[in-house]
């Protein structure tokens, strides 16, 4: 009689863990989908911005056309890029962010397109974004490294091995898109 009073407790234990690491592996996943959804909403808001920051650019530096080429190029790969494709989105946008830097590095040979309000008001929405970017983009990359360590360590791997959770891929740039852009001041 104690023996099984003993099992159906331990048993009983055991389950209430399991409901507790499950719901665990749920509020890290959903927090991790928050941080892709808050990614996801600023490189919409900068795409949208870079169209009116390649048209005023563009009136005063017509010979720059391979610039805004890539830029615009670029921009339709991020937009075209499926949203659940997180490595290849981070690796298009990383591109993207190079191209916006070196176009940005292009308006210095124009000194009246640099005291143009309109593109200073891009200038300065642009690098809000941008930092809204790396903000979204740390607490994503937070919020899949808890999710991956539950998914990977014991006993939660257990649970997320039945359940049917998966590791999530990091939002990362590669190296290309961390170079800076060179600046030229020859004619």
């Amino acid at each position: 009689m104690i023996a099984s009073v003993v099992v159906a407790a331990i048993a009983v234990l055991v389950l209430a863990y399991g409901i507790v690491l499950y719901n665990r592996l749920v509020r890290s996943r959903q927090m991790a989908a928050e941080g892709w959804s808050g990614i996801d909403v600023q490189l919409k808001r900068r795409g949208v911005l870079v169209p009116n920051l390649v048209e005023a650019v563009r009136g005063y530096a017509a010979h720059e056309r391979a610039t805004l080429e890539e830029v615009t190029e670029l921009r339709n790969r991020a937009r075209a890029t499926p949203p659940d494709d997180v490595a290849g989105r981070a690796h298009v946008e990383g591109l993207l962010s190079g191209a916006i830097g070196r176009l940005l590095a292009v308006v210095e040979n124009y000194p009246e397109l640099k005291a143009s309000h309109n593109f200073l008001q891009l200038q300065a929405s642009l690098a809000g974004v941008e930092d809204e970017i790396q903000m979204a983009r740390r607490y994503y990359n937070g919020a899949t490294r808890d999710l991956n360590i539950l998914v990977e360590s014991f006993p939660s791997n257990l649970v997320a091995g039945l359940c049917g959770f998966s590791k999530r891929a990091f939002f990362e740039t590669d190296e290309a898109s961390r170079a800076v852009p060179e600046v030229s001041f020859r004619s």
